[in-house]
């Protein structure tokens, strides 16, 4: 899909005052008031810009189809569940599940809790009813400002994300979830290479320039995972 068009002559907007503001927050309000996506996301009733990242990755790798059973790990505020639930349509089944509540998405079954914790995962398989088809996952950790920190806290998320996927994919399903640049560490990135036919990294469009997220893509799961 083509990014969304900015308008005004390249015009920005600035706010008139940045009293009680910190310089950050200052910086993300006006980085928010004239970004694109953030635009084009409520013209569109999307919950979050990131909406436009998995349209993008669907439209590259064709993730969603009729009649799919999805899960989208870490899915506050919405977004990527509202794109989920479009793209399956009626006869498919979507899931969200955060340890945040979230406002009711017509056809999906949202669900808050932990998906570590046994009783949940077994809530999520039951909203399913079968195997999943594609596991969705946009977690990142809170930030520490330390790259190699924080790269081993994606890195863990990923892998908690990949483990959970390996019990709930039928064969031939697939995984995506947020990585920060630099990848996948070689083990893990061997691991999802084992367990699916193909694995690639991408950057969809609308992942911020300066922003060093950047998503993996696992398609063609190998593994036996849903037993019933």
């Amino acid at each position: 899909m083509k990014p969304p068009i900015e308008g005004g002559r390249g015009l920005s907007t600035r706010l008139r005052t940045a009293k009680g503001r910190t310089t950050a927050s200052q910086k993300w309000l006006e980085r928010q008031l004239n970004d694109p996506y953030v635009r084009a996301a409520k013209a569109a009733g999307w919950r979050s810009r990131a909406a436009f990242k998995i349209l993008e990755l669907d439209e590259k790798y064709k993730l969603f189809r009729p009649n799919q059973r999805v899960v989208d790990l870490g899915a506050a505020p919405g977004g990527w569940t509202q794109v989920a639930v479009q793209r399956v349509g009626d006869s498919g089944k979507v899931v969200g599940l955060d340890l945040l509540p979230m406002d009711e998405i017509p056809g999906a079954t949202l669900l808050q809790g932990d998906f570590q914790d046994d009783a949940v995962e077994q809530a999520v398989l039951e909203a399913l009813d079968g195997p999943a088809d594609l596991v969705l996952s946009d977690m990142a950790p809170n930030t520490t400002g330390h790259n190699a920190t924080d790269h081993l806290r994606i890195l863990g998320l990923i892998e908690l994300a990949l483990d959970f996927a390996g019990k709930v994919l039928t064969p031939g399903g697939a995984f995506v979830a947020k990585a920060f640049q630099g990848g996948t560490e070689r083990e893990l990135l061997n691991r999802m290479k084992r367990d699916f036919a193909s694995v690639k990294h991408a950057k969809p469009p609308a992942s911020r320039k300066g922003s060093a997220e950047m998503y993996v893509v696992a398609q063609g799961f190998r593994g036996e995972g849903f037993r019933g």
